[in-house]
């Protein structure tokens, strides 16, 4: 991404194209209009930080150990269980400590990086999940989020035929989300490569749906099997505003085309509760759990399955938590 700077009454002023912003201005500069302000000093340390972590992350990808997933779990809330988990990854530095994936991630999305790192993930969540199958826990799903770049410079078929070769997992127990953004940025490669997943039997999802460029005419078109409800329209469902209508629109778009619909970031029994009136099944979010490590995820799942911590009351059929 090219950028210039000028300096203007002790400020350094760059103009970024805004299709290629630097992952590291966006961190903390103060966008007005195509140009991004912030203070000289700010700018040099950002850029060395920014090299910092990109030099972090060549050595954690050569030392994976530094990488780890958390699991967040899904939860079907009209079968009371656990259909399924998202991999998130975490950032434990050596010298740093956890690192933040808002920190590292923008970063690594700008640079070839987020491929390796990508391809790292999608392996790793294959061989915990074919882990957990083997145990018993065969009736849930993993997902892995997909970055632009995994479709454009990485090879994301091979990469994810590989894993599950190697893994043993089922194909159908892998659920690959990517961005309407991605998505629409090149249909057709999107088309050829998601088709290519399909073909497998690797599962689709459409993650933070609403929030990009909507084209409902690619949905017809994509070979997909569910949308998720971004976080943004959740947290204000129980206000009977905004979320409440589109989260409502969004479902009976999903049902209508036979998708599946997960909602994501649900913290409270209210937005729970406003969901389950909507006719959306799978919820995701602090309310049942915040990611976990492998471990303590599949306690919770073996508790929640055992304990029925999920029940629903008979007389005004409100969900909570026992």
């Amino acid at each position: 991404a090219a950028f210039t700077h000028r300096h203007s009454d002790g400020q350094c002023r760059f103009a970024v194209d805004a299709t290629h912003t630097l992952g590291w201005i966006l961190v903390t500069a103060i966008d007005i209009g195509n140009v991004f302000e912030i203070d000289q000093r700010t700018a040099w340390n950002l850029n060395d930080r920014a090299l910092q972590i990109i030099d972090g992350l060549r050595h954690a990808i050569d030392e994976p150990d530094q990488f780890v997933l958390h699991y967040q779990p899904k939860v079907d809330i009209s079968r009371h269980e656990v259909v399924g988990v998202e991999a998130l990854i975490r950032w434990n530095h050596p010298e740093w400590g956890i690192v933040s994936p808002g920190k590292f991630i923008p970063i690594a999305e700008e640079t070839d990086l987020i491929v390796q790192i990508g391809d790292w993930v999608i392996r790793e969540a294959c061989t915990q999940m074919a882990s957990w199958a083997e145990s018993g826990l065969d009736a849930m799903s993993v997902s892995v989020n997909v970055s632009s770049r995994q479709f454009r410079h990485g090879d994301l078929v091979a990469t994810v035929g590989s894993a599950l070769a190697d893994s043993g997992l089922a194909a159908h127990q892998l659920d690959v989300e990517i961005t309407e953004s991605t998505l629409l940025a090149d249909v057709d490669t999107a088309t050829e490569a998601l088709e290519r997943l399909r073909a497998m039997g690797v599962r689709v999802s459409v993650d933070d749906f609403g929030t990009g460029y909507s084209s409902l005419s690619y949905l017809k078109r994509l070979p997909i099997d569910s949308l998720k409800i971004d976080r943004a329209f959740v947290n204000d469902i129980t206000d009977d505003g905004d979320g409440f209508a589109i989260s409502a629109a969004i479902i009976s778009l999903a049902r209508a085309l036979k998708l599946d619909v997960v909602a994501e970031g649900a913290e409270t029994a209210e937005q729970v509760e406003s969901l389950r009136r909507l006719g959306c099944k799978k919820i995701q979010g602090f309310y049942f759990s915040k990611p976990l490590p492998a471990r303590q995820a599949e306690g919770y799942i073996e508790r929640f399955a055992k304990q029925s911590a999920l029940r629903t009351m008979t007389e005004d059929g409100k969900v909570i938590v026992a």
